[in-house]
């Protein structure tokens, strides 16, 4: 079994809307600190071993579903499970 973290971020050159309020907010809360918020998501998938190659998976069910390629670029990491 493989724990696969996802995560996905806006392209830079789109604008974050959500991540302009909240970054806004803060500021607003005296955090003048913060410069720039960029909002993401982040998912994580339980995959049992097969025979087919686990990055070229990964990367199909990103780019066939769990991410926009138009918009937004993503990275992941996995994690063999131990059982115990």
């Amino acid at each position: 079994m493989h724990k696969v973290k996802v995560y996905v971020t806006l392209r830079e050159s789109v604008l974050d809307p959500q991540g302009t309020a909240v970054q806004k907010s803060l500021n607003s809360m005296n955090y003048q600190e913060v410069k720039d918020v960029r909002i993401g998501k982040y998912m994580e998938l339980s995959i049992e071993k097969s025979d087919r190659d686990l990055d070229e998976v990964i990367r199909s069910m990103c780019e066939k579903l769990l991410v926009n390629t138009v918009i937004e670029d993503y990275r992941y990491e996995i994690e063999e499970v131990i059982a115990p």
